[in-house]
């Protein structure tokens, strides 16, 4: 029978931030597979745990990958971790995920502390939408795409980056943006230095070449407003007139359909009974 890959999260920062079930799946799997030995092993000593750690990061090679999946394979339970965080997220671990899903072995999520969501929880930008997109490809084909379809996003998005990286993804991202566009850079997230800052792009080229980035960012950089179509009052009209077709209260009918068209709301509703 076989055994069990778990995917477990790790504290982004402050090490109070670990699970009591992280702790244990940490003790009691066969082995653990870590994007980086040394950072793992300082969080397992901290814990007073002693478990053997495998190597496993983006540049292991296939046979490493192949020796993991089949130890779980013949029973041995193995948790996959990164340096923080929740791994197989802009993390080699997806690839063993992936296999060991291919072969019928059961894969858990242990949960834990996410830099991403974190970020946004404490940015205060509306973000009931957004896209991750990672780190920035290093490749200039892949960069170019990537940064292409940032300059359309219309959802917030959400990057990871380096300090020694940030001033160029911040001149790559003020090349394709709107000088006006919001970003918020949000560091060293729940550790002792943790910041937030908000600004336009223009003032964080302006920002970042007088202070030396410090720690590792996630950075949210704002959606860009669709360009509405020039809309006539009775298209609006029709429009609400459709909503109220699925038993929406005429008001919201209205109120949808001036946002859709730019049209203001109060002449919809006054068309929509009559009182031009």
């Amino acid at each position: 029978m076989s055994g069990t890959l778990y995917v477990t999260g790790t504290p982004i920062g402050n090490l109070e931030d670990i699970t009591l079930r992280q702790l244990r799946i940490l003790k009691e799997v066969d082995f653990i597979a870590a994007e980086d030995t040394r950072v793992t092993r300082k969080l397992l000593t901290h814990f007073d745990i002693k478990n053997e750690l495998v190597s496993y990061h983006e540049h292991s090679s296939e046979t490493v990958l192949q020796k993991i999946a089949e130890r779980i394979e013949n029973g041995e339970n193995c948790a996959i971790v990164t340096d923080a965080g929740m791994p197989c997220i802009s993390d080699p671990g997806e690839e063993l995920v992936r296999i060991c899903r291919k072969r019928n072995i059961s894969v858990q999520a242990v949960p834990g502390a996410s830099a991403v969501i974190t970020a946004l929880a404490i940015s205060g930008s509306s973000a009931k939408q957004f896209a991750f997109y990672g780190f920035l490809p290093v490749e200039k084909k892949f960069r170019s795409e990537m940064l292409n379809n940032l300059r359309s996003e219309t959802k917030m998005a959400v990057l990871y980056e380096a300090p020694h990286k940030l001033c160029k993804t911040i001149s790559a991202l003020a090349e394709i943006s709107e000088p006006e566009r919001e970003i918020f850079f949000c560091r060293e997230l729940t550790k002792i230095h943790e910041e937030v800052l908000n600004m336009t792009i223009s003032e964080a080229v302006k920002y970042y070449t007088e202070h030396e980035p410090k720690g590792e960012f996630v950075i949210l950089l704002e959606g860009v407003k669709p360009e509405r179509k020039t809309k006539t009052l009775t298209e609006a009209v029709a429009l609400a007139e459709e909503y109220l077709q699925e038993n929406i209260h005429p008001s919201t009918a209205a109120k949808l359909a001036a946002k859709e068209t730019g049209i203001p709301k109060n002449q919809i509703y006054q068309a929509m009974h009559g009182k031009f």
